[in-house]
């Protein structure tokens, strides 16, 4: 796979992070790649929460991947933490590489060492290639989510 990196997201990968979110059929509906300015001040409110880890994964100094690990704690399961892994997008000509993997990998680390109890992950109901994905890493398929929009999409 060649030098892969896992590091913390900067200012200057948001472009191809916002990218990479844009780069599918639901994506393409919801993202804005053109017009940065709401990702920077969402990239402004993700550095500074502690409970927030947004990483990239670089490769030859071009980033190829992304996620976003956010830790919760919480009262439930005896005062467990919760890590939820969100938004993991791989560049197109990187999939089946096994990045992927690698990333999710990380995040399941991270998660332990951050002392969560519990790793947990959405996926939109119509990505049933991320599921079997998400199966194969031993994820169980185990709610139902619901959301309800309060603002712009």
């Amino acid at each position: 796979m060649g030098d892969l990196e896992i590091r913390p997201a900067t200012r200057d990968d948001l472009a191809a992070i916002v990218d990479m979110l844009a780069d599918d059929t639901l994506g393409a509906q919801r993202e804005s790649p053109g017009d940065l300015t709401p990702y920077e001040a969402a990239f402004a409110r993700l550095a500074e929460d502690p409970h927030q880890h947004l990483v990239v994964a670089e490769r030859e100094g071009r980033v190829v991947g992304t996620l976003q690990l956010t830790v919760i704690p919480g009262l439930s399961l005896q005062g467990s933490t919760r890590a939820l892994i969100e938004a993991v997008r791989i560049h197109a000509d990187e999939r089946g590489s096994g990045l992927g993997t690698r990333l999710i990998e990380w995040a399941i680390d991270e998660s332990r060492r951050l002392d969560c109890q519990l790793v947990q992950l959405t996926s939109n109901a119509g990505r049933t290639d991320a599921h079997r994905f998400y199966e194969r890493l031993g994820f169980t398929a185990s709610h139902v989510g619901f959301k309800l929009q309060l603002g712009r999409a």
